[in-house]
C-alpha cells in the first residue's frame, strides 16, 4: 500500500483537526499508532480499530469486496452498513451532528455543498495524488477551494453513433454533424432528448460550447454563485436553440424513452446519451461508437460530469482510519481498477481509466475528460425548472423571442440565487 510522506502528513493533520471537534461516532481506534512519522513503506504503522461506513443499495455490492480487502490489508474492522438511497443523504446530515452517523459515506459529488453547509464532512488532502485524477473528478469534490471527497468513478454523456448507418464521422461542428445525419436519410439527423419539461442536462454540451456555463468557476475549480449563462453568449445559445428547432433537430415530444427507442430502430445515426443506454444498445447487438459531442458555438462542448466518491464525517472518532481508507486506499490504481471491474463505471484515476479496454467506456472517458462537474452548490437545485422550462418554450415555439425569454429566465434564476 502506498504511504508517502505527504499522505502521512495529511493523516496527522486530519486527525488533529477532527479530534478537536469530535463529539461522538461509532467504533474505536488506536490513533497513536499512526503518529510515528516513518518514511519506509515496510515500517508503516499498523492500524487498529473499527470503521463504520454507509453505502446505499446501488453501490454496496461494488464496495463489499473492496472493504474486505481493506480489512485484510490493514486489520481494521469495517462495519459496512447498507442504507436506502432515498434516506442515506438526509440521514447523514441529521445524524452526524448527534454523533450517530458513520465515519465514511459513499456517494455522489453533488452532495458536497449540502454536506459542507451543514458542517457534516471534513476536508481531505489528496496531495500529489490529486494530479493523477481526471481534473474534473477532483473539481467535482472541491468546494470553497477545499477538497471534501475522494473520487473513484465518473460518468457523463457523449455522442453515440450507429456504425451501420454512418461508419465514419468527419464532422467537427454540430452543424456539420446534423448535415451528416441528414445525409444518412433517416427520420432524425441527431437525437437529443428533451421532453415536455425540457432537459438542460442533455443540452449542456451545446450550451457550454457557447461559453455560457450555468455558474462560473473560480481559480480553484469551485463553482461560485455568479450565473454564467447570461449576456451575449447566452443570447447566442438561445438563438441557436431556436435554429435547431426550426431545423426539426429538437422536439419536445422526444424524451428519453422516445430517443432511445428511435435510435434502437435505426431512425437516426446519432444520439446524445450516457452509458445507461449504451448497455441496452450493445445487448441488442448494435454496432456503436462513442465520441465527444462536436462544438456548436466554437468552444469545447463540455458535458456535465457526475463523480462517485467517499466523504469523511466531520464528527468521526476515527479520522485516521477513515483517512487511510478514503485517501490512501481508495485512490490506488489497484483499487480503482477493481472498482471498475466490479461496477462498470469509469475509474476517476487516469492510470486505471487508461487500462479500460471497453471501447464504449473509453469513448465516454474521452468525451468527459475535460467535462464540467455538476455544480454541488445549494443554489443549483432551484435552477433546473427555470432552465428546462425556458428551453422547451424556445424549442416548442411558445417563446416568440428566444433571447428575451432567455434573459427573463436569467433574471428569475438570479432572484432565486439572491433568495437562497
Amino acid at each position: 500500500m502506498r504511504r508517502s510522506i505527504p499522505a502521512l502528513a495529511a493523516v496527522l493533520g486530519l486527525a488533529m483537526t477532527l479530534t478537536a471537534c469530535s463529539s461522538g461516532g461509532s467504533g474505536d481506534t488506536d490513533a497513536d499508532a499512526t503518529t510515528e512519522p516513518t518514511t519506509a513503506e515496510s515500517t508503516a504503522p499498523a492500524l487498529t480499530g473499527t470503521l463504520t461506513m454507509w453505502v446505499d443499495e446501488t453501490r454496496i455490492d461494488v464496495m463489499k469486496p473492496i472493504v474486505q480487502e481493506f480489512q485484510d490489508e490493514t486489520g481494521v474492522k469495517v462495519d459496512l452498513v447498507q442504507k436506502a438511497s432515498g434516506d442515506i443523504r438526509t440521514d447523514f446530515v441529521s445524524q452526524v451532528p448527534t454523533g450517530q452517523g458513520p465515519d465514511v459515506i459513499i456517494g455522489a459529488h453533488d452532495w458536497t455543498g449540502e454536506f459542507v453547509n451543514n458542517g457534516v464532512v471534513a476536508p481531505i488532502q489528496l496531495g500529489d495524488v490529486a494530479d493523477q485524477f481526471s481534473p474534473s473528478a477532483v473539481q467535482a469534490f472541491t468546494y470553497d477551494g477545499q477538497v471534501y471527497g475522494s473520487p473513484y468513478a465518473i460518468e457523463n454523456i457523449a455522442l453515440v453513433r450507429n456504425n451501420e448507418l454512418v461508419p465514419e464521422t468527419k464532422a467537427t461542428t454540430f452543424d456539420e454533424l446534423i448535415a451528416e445525419g441528414k445525409a444518412a436519410g433517416t427520420k432524425y439527423s441527431v437525437l437529443l432528448q428533451q421532453g415536455d419539461q425540457g432537459d438542460a442536462y442533455h443540452m449542456y454540451p451545446l450550451q457550454t460550447s457557447f461559453d455560457a456555463p450555468i455558474f462560473t468557476q473560480d481559480e480553484t475549480g469551485s463553482y461560485t454563485t455568479e450565473l454564467g449563462l447570461g449576456g451575449e453568449n447566452g443570447d447566442a445559445f438561445a438563438e441557436y436553440l431556436a435554429k435547431l428547432a426550426d431545423e426539426k433537430v429538437l422536439d419536445p415530444a422526444i424524451g428519453g424513452d422516445q430517443a432511445k427507442a428511435a435510435f434502437e430502430k435505426g431512425e437516426s445515426p446519432y444520439i446524445i446519451t450516457g452509458p445507461w443506454y449504451t448497455t441496452a444498445f450493445s445487448e441488442a447487438g448494435m454496432d456503436i461508437s462513442v465520441l465527444p459531442v462536436p462544438s456548436a458555438g466554437g468552444s469545447e462542448a463540455k458535458p456535465f460530469v457526475g463523480v462517485q466518491g467517499a466523504f469523511i464525517s466531520a464528527k468521526s472518532e476515527n479520522p485516521v482510519l477513515a483517512n487511510e481508507f478514503v485517501v490512501n486506499f481508495l485512490t490506488t490504481e489497484k483499487v480503482q481498477t477493481e472498482l471498475y471491474e466490479a461496477g462498470g463505471r469509469l475509474p476517476a484515476l487516469k492510470a486505471a481509466a487508461a487500462k479500460v479496454d471497453d471501447p464504449i467506456l473509453a469513448g465516454f472517458n474521452e468525451a468527459g475528460a475535460t467535462g464540467a462537474p455538476m455544480p454541488s452548490i445549494p443554489e443549483m437545485g432551484a435552477m433546473w425548472q427555470f432552465w428546462g422550462t425556458t428551453e422547451v418554450q424556445i424549442i416548442g415555439g411558445q417563446a416568440k423571442d428566444p433571447v428575451a425569454a432567455w434573459n427573463t429566465m436569467v433574471d428569475n434564476m438570479q432572484d432565486a440565487v439572491d433568495k437562497a
